[in-house]
């Protein structure tokens, strides 16, 4: 059983100039990769795979540029090797065409595997990365001591610096669950409605949230009239448009501010489900493109970010030995009576309270939708 294990460190400045290296060379193959294959299927000539692009790179290319060779040859590989899989999957029809890396992107790494037998040894306070040494954690006694890492990745976020290895672990047998099923009403009201009569807000209307993207809003605002006087021919104080590179940064972490206040309260969340140890779980799939059409709710769609939620509980499932179930995408949940089971025809989205008509029992529309969720016959099983 493998599990990653994700936490910050505090490398030295000669290390942040080699992750720095490493990731420029990396992101650097990567485009030429896509470039390189463009330009043959153009010219007619047949895909080049990952093994004779690299043979290429550093058998011919890197005379030219030997600054390709001065990281990791294991990082550079993988790099190539993610293009490859990129450009697969657009065959397959699974994504579009693969996008060239920028160098402005918030969130970029490299891969670096395990050669030697002293490489991705954690400690309580550091650990060792190959190419880079004995890096400080900022966060202590997080990464397993004595467990089996077979490799790692270590990621730049903004300013910040983040390291994640893959650790080998017995099979984890978990206890049979003690509670009942629950069902779980997603809407943009409330985050998620329990049909035990639970819910939990949606922290996008909190106060944290809105003075943090009032922020974002005022910095944003700010990059965009520096790159307008930059349009129009005007200079910087500094004369190299250092402060607009300052202003970048200043939006991203913002950005990584509200992404990680998001990511927290979905972990936060599926912890507390998990704790309640049902025997199952009834989610209801959603139609997330089709939603984020609806251009006066796609942006309040696209922050619940209801995709990582149900990774989440899909794996936090399969550590409790909970079974997660969803019911079809036109499953009348929210029609249904809970109590005798007769289906209104007519639902408008402004009744937030749901009355039955034949038997006449009153109760909240999303705590309605919980309860059939729960109580459903049809649905696929996902862990």
């Amino acid at each position: 059983m493998l599990k990653a294990f994700k936490t910050e460190i505090k490398p030295t400045y000669e290390q942040k100039q080699q992750i720095h290296r490493t990731c420029g060379v990396c992101r650097y193959l990567y485009n030429l990769f896509i470039a390189t294959n463009k330009q043959r299927h153009e010219q007619g000539l047949p895909f080049m795979n990952a093994n004779e692009f690299d043979k290429w790179v550093n058998n011919v290319h890197s005379l030219e540029l030997p600054w390709i060779k001065d990281v990791s040859s294991k990082a550079r590989k993988k790099a190539i090797v993610n293009a490859e899989t990129a450009y697969k999957r657009f065959f397959k029809g699974v994504s579009g065409f693969p996008r060239f890396k920028k160098k402005r992107d918030q969130d970029i790494g490299f891969y670096a595997p395990k050669n030697n037998s002293g490489d991705w040894t954690a400690e309580r306070h550091r650990v060792k990365i190959p190419t880079l040494g004995w890096v400080c954690l900022k966060e202590f006694g997080y990464l397993p001591v004595s467990a089996k890492v077979t490799g790692g990745t270590v990621t730049q976020k903004t300013d910040r610096y983040y390291v994640s290895v893959t650790v080998v672990q017995g099979k984890i047998i978990p206890e049979p669950p003690s509670g009942s099923g629950i069902g779980i009403d997603l809407g943009l009201k409330e985050f998620a409605v329990v049909s035990n009569g639970e819910s939990f807000p949606n922290i996008n209307k909190t106060s944290a949230i809105r003075r943090t993207e009032k922020r974002l809003k005022r910095q944003q605002r700010s990059l965009s009239r520096k790159y307008e006087s930059k349009k129009k021919g005007g200079v910087s104080a500094a004369g190299t448009y250092r402060n607009i590179a300052k202003n970048v940064l200043r939006v991203q972490k913002l950005q990584a501010r509200l992404a990680r206040m998001r990511d927290a309260y979905r972990a936060c969340v599926v912890s507390a489900l998990a704790k309640t140890k049902p025997a199952y779980i009834t989610i209801e799939k959603l139609n997330v493109k089709g939603m984020m059409k609806n251009r006066h709710l796609s942006k309040a769609i696209a922050d619940q970010g209801l995709f990582d939620f149900k990774i989440k509980l899909q794996n936090a499932c399969k550590k409790i030995g909970a079974e997660l179930r969803e019911v079809a995408a036109f499953y009348p949940s929210s029609k249904l009576c809970s109590c005798c089971g007769n289906k209104k025809e007519r639902l408008l989205l402004s009744e937030r309270i749901y009355v039955c008509e034949n038997c006449g029992k009153s109760i909240d529309r999303d705590l309605n939708a919980a309860i059939n969720l729960m109580q459903a016959t049809e649905y696929a099983v996902l862990t």
